[in-house]
């Protein structure tokens, strides 16, 4: 029996909408200038990582604290599933576990999963990078589907089979040379992938 792990933003979920109008409230709380456009082209790294990039690392800090506070009210009406979201992760659990790890706060992360009907086994927030590797080892994953880069160095440092998706900001090839063994177009692809790897 397989434990596969998921990533959630921009794998699972579009979540650019719901992001977008949270930081469009944090510009207008904080004042900062922050180009929105590029935040949401760039979907990956912690929130504390983004907001360092626009202010000092000491109001990143705070403001990322705020993302928080104000995220649930704000994003999660606006963001919907990726095409085949379900599915793929209905096929994972016919294999046996399928958990979520993510660099997301672990409670917005589950609310999403409620609200659109995605049905995981376990869920691990605030994770990156060698975060998430540390989950995947700890959980004995045998496969993690990401869209990132850093979601396949994190699958090839845990000894994971990394599956890439690029319906995130990395194409096939950046996925391809971070370690992924097998890149999708879309997760409606997954689960004819798990029949034949299974």
């Amino acid at each position: 029996m397989t434990t596969t792990g998921f990533d959630l933003d921009m794998t699972l979920i579009d979540s650019r909408p719901g992001i977008r109008a949270v930081y469009d409230r944090i510009v207008e709380e904080s004042g900062a200038t922050i180009d929105v456009d590029v935040v949401v082209s760039r979907l990956g790294p912690p929130v504390e990582q983004e907001l360092a990039q626009w202010m000092p690392a000491d109001d990143a800090a705070r403001w990322a604290d705020r993302y928080r506070e104000i995220y649930p009210g704000i994003a999660l009406e606006l963001i919907s599933t990726l095409p085949g979201a379900r599915a793929a992760v209905d096929a994972a659990r016919s294999q046996g576990r399928a958990i979520l790890i993510t660099a997301k706060h672990a409670p917005s992360a589950t609310l999403h999963l409620e609200r659109l009907g995605i049905e995981v086994d376990e869920v691990f927030g605030r994770a990156w990078r060698e975060g998430k590797a540390d989950v995947l080892r700890a959980q004995g994953a045998g496969v993690y589907v990401g869209d990132h880069v850093h979601d396949m160095e994190a699958a090839r440092s845990s000894g994971a089979f990394g599956v890439g998706v690029t319906t995130g900001p990395c194409d096939a090839d950046e996925l391809r040379a971070a370690g992924a063994g097998h890149v999708l177009t879309s997760l409606e692809l997954l689960p004819g992938w798990f029949a034949q790897h299974a």
